[in-house]
């Protein structure tokens, strides 16, 4: 008897031989959608078959993949697709930065600076902007350029050095190096043998497969120089570094073989003919897996090149570095590269499944991925599982143990390592239920919650030990923040709930004390032992039934006295701008920056005001870097703004010739001084003046 789809969908999957339904023509039939693994791990590909087994892996998976989209679209069932089908992807919906002490010495450097903000001490995370008190490091178009900032008033750009491709962020290491990534394209076998045109200011990194790694040697900042490159097929993710030791996060999606379809050509009436259709399908179906089946190892996973010293290697990926999970996950690949700056050694290790957030403690690094259900139905719930990597080693990332946990996170916040070792993470959970409103409705609706889960390392295992209650039904996590044995929750639907949580004990993480405000947090700040500094987005409640006034919306600054955690207060308040206005740190936290020293927070802001008279519309923007004194007792004063807005850039392209102007992105803080940083150059004042600028120094930036 034929199985129909919906019968298919209330079989219980089995996890064990998929490849036997695979590889058997048209006739085969894509398995019902896995249930979530609740033991879940990874396994390496080992021994002497482990190249032709990761090969045969990847072919399947491949094949599993092309079928689930290709047989919903032959039958007309909505899917998820390979590229997320109906709805996109379904269910997606610091310690503290750092102020760097420098030498008491006056002449060698400010007292106090701030760096990178952040999120675990000890664990330096890339930005496109790095600093050390006296040297400023920008990445501007394609040019990282080097910045004598100290004193102050004697900031210039000294060196500059075209980076190819499309840099997106780096580190420094010690006073000699630099390492920077870019993305670029590079043609691979399986590759869109067309490349991609890099047209001036539109060359970007969407279309980018490779991530180049350049070690410049900054020790003399009039000349900047490459000392070794590295190219590793995949995008960039992220990076962290401890130490010498870095490591980068790269995710590669799967490539299918040229000739690959995803639909059936055009013919006349095609589908008004539902067995031509059927078919159509069927035939390209069977001509796509032939066409996968037909690949090499060696063209689904592209070497990496090494040049150092004008000699180039190729460094294939060992099989033996490959892991896939026992849990249904897209087919990709999620490496981390171990560059140990110290040995200029080179490491990786690779999980074939698409990537999410990671976090990382000084010991660890965690890899978030997401269960993946082949076609949406009542009964199915998000899912995240985490890979445990030791880092503790400075030339290598060695796996430890795997976990589960319902729901998806939000960011790299949602995520912390306690100094007991256990693992904490805040999810939003979503459920699909049957739509007992529309009963045409069989893909059914959604319901959410939220919760904060304990997991504990057990023989390879990544067990939860302890879960908060749920709560916060229908709303969805906006920030969370964990330190030490407190954590701190905010969810928002027409309200910010923000919770309170007492952690000391990894089985019984209890839920403390709540406050609902208007609006939501989107990032939270430890000031203190008993005191979180926020940013986020003020909304006004509804007032006796009528709509919101969305107009009386505006970035906020929040400081909440934490002290008793059963009953949290909100005790200042700082609306920025109006209701158009928006700053880079209300979503990134490296543009977040809170001086501890001196109690100052910056941040970069941009707002539109029609108040200029004219019908000059542009001049309407503007961007500037708001700076305000923070106290906990006294609350937020107004220390005034630094424009960059006379520092336009010039553009020639083609035969257009235009200007912009530059959004502030980043700020650095160090002794009396506020540094102001943005795609076109940089401005310091004086904290007593800001409106004054002591220099500023533009970035020549190159074009190609």
């Amino acid at each position: 008897m034929k199985k129909t789809w919906t019968t298919r969908w209330r079989l219980v999957a089995a996890a064990a031989g998929l490849a036997g339904l695979l590889g058997c023509g048209n006739e085969s039939k894509v398995p019902p959608p896995p249930a979530v693994v609740n033991r879940v791990s990874l396994s390496a590909f080992t021994g002497n078959s482990a190249c032709q087994d990761l090969e045969t892996y990847l072919e399947d998976t491949a094949v599993m993949q092309m079928r689930t989209q290709l047989e919903a679209s032959r039958d007309g069932v909505p899917s998820w697709g390979w590229w997320g089908g109906w709805g996109g992807r379904g269910f997606e919906d610091a310690s503290l930065g750092g102020v760097a002490p420098s030498a008491a010495n006056q002449s060698a450097g400010p007292t106090n600076v701030t760096t990178t903000n952040n999120q675990v001490a000890g664990v330096d995370e890339a930005d496109f902007v790095k600093n050390d008190g006296t040297r400023i490091f920008a990445l501007s178009g394609n040019t990282l350029h080097a910045v004598k900032s100290w004193p102050a008033d004697q900031t210039e750009v000294q060196g500059t050095l075209k980076i190819e491709g499309y840099p997106r962020e780096m580190f420094l290491e010690g006073t000699d190096k630099a390492v920077v990534f870019s993305s670029i394209y590079t043609w691979y076998p399986l590759s869109n043998a067309g490349g991609v045109s890099c047209l001036g200011i539109h060359c970007g990194y969407s279309y980018a497969n490779t991530v180049k790694v350049t070690e410049v040697d900054v020790s003399d900042m009039s000349n900047l120089r490459v000392v070794r490159e590295v190219m590793l097929p995949g995008t960039y993710n992220s990076a962290r570094k401890v130490g010498s030791s870095v490591r980068l996060v790269l995710s590669d999606s799967f490539n299918f073989p040229p000739g690959f379809k995803w639909s059936p050509d055009w013919e006349e009436n095609l589908w008004n003919d539902k067995g031509r259709l059927r078919a159509a399908y069927d035939r390209i179906i069977a001509q796509n897996e032939t066409l996968i089946r037909s690949q090499t190892l060696a063209e689904w996973v592209p070497a990496a090149k090494i040049t150092a010293n004008g000699q180039t290697s190729i460094v294939p990926h060992a099989c033996s570095a490959f892991s896939k999970v026992n849990a249904p996950t897209r087919l990709g690949q999620v490496s981390v590269v171990t560059l140990d700056l110290a040995a200029n050694a080179i490491d990786r290790t690779s999980i074939l499944a698409e990537p999410g957030e990671i976090y990382a403690s000084a010991s660890n690094l965690y890899v978030a991925t997401r269960h993946w259900w082949w076609w949406p139905a009542p009964g199915q719930r998000d899912t995240t599982y985490l890979h445990k990597f030791d880092i503790s080693q400075p030339g290598t990332a060695v796996y430890v143990a795997s976990g589960t946990v319902d729901g998806h996170i939000v960011d790299q916040f949602s995520m912390d390592e306690a100094a007991s070792g256990h693992f904490r993470i805040v999810t939003t959970i979503q459920s699909r239920v049957p739509d007992t409103t529309n009963p045409n409705n069989w893909w059914g609706t959604m319901v959410t919650t939220n919760r904060l889960s304990v997991l504990g390392e057990n023989a390879g295992y990544l067990d939860v030990v302890g879960q908060s209650p749920d709560l916060a039904e229908g709303e969805r996590v906006m920030s969370s923040r964990m330190i030490g044995d407190k954590g701190f929750v905010v969810t928002f639907r027409q309200v910010d709930p923000l919770f309170t949580f007492d952690l000391s004990d990894p089985t019984n993480p209890r839920k403390i004390g709540e406050l609902k405000i208007p609006g939501f947090s989107t990032y939270i700040h430890p000031m203190d032992a008993n005191h979180l500094l926020t940013i986020g987005t003020y909304v006004p409640e509804p007032v006796n039934g009528q709509p919101q006034n969305w107009q009386a919306r505006a970035l906020q600054l929040a400081i909440f006295d934490v002290s008793d955690l059963a009953n949290p207060v909100q005790t200042h308040t700082q609306l920025v701008g109006t209701a158009y206005g928006w700053s880079e740190a209300a979503h990134e936290h490296k543009a977040f920056n809170y001086f501890a020293a001196k109690k100052l927070l910056a941040i970069p802001f941009a707002d539109w005001s029609n108040t200029v008279s004219g019908n000059d519309y542009w001049s309407s923007f503007k961007s500037d870097l708001k700076v305000y004194s923070v106290d906990p007792i006294l609350g937020f004063t107004s220390k005034g703004s630094i424009s960059m807005s006379d520092m336009y850039q010039v553009t020639q392209y083609s035969n257009w010739t235009y200007y912009w102007e530059p959004y502030v992105r980043r700020s650095v803080m160090a002794d009396d001084f506020v540094y102001a940083i943005s795609d076109s150059g940089i401005r310091v004042a004086n904290i007593a003046n800001l409106s004054v600028p002591l220099a500023s120094t533009r970035f020549n930036r190159y074009e190609e």
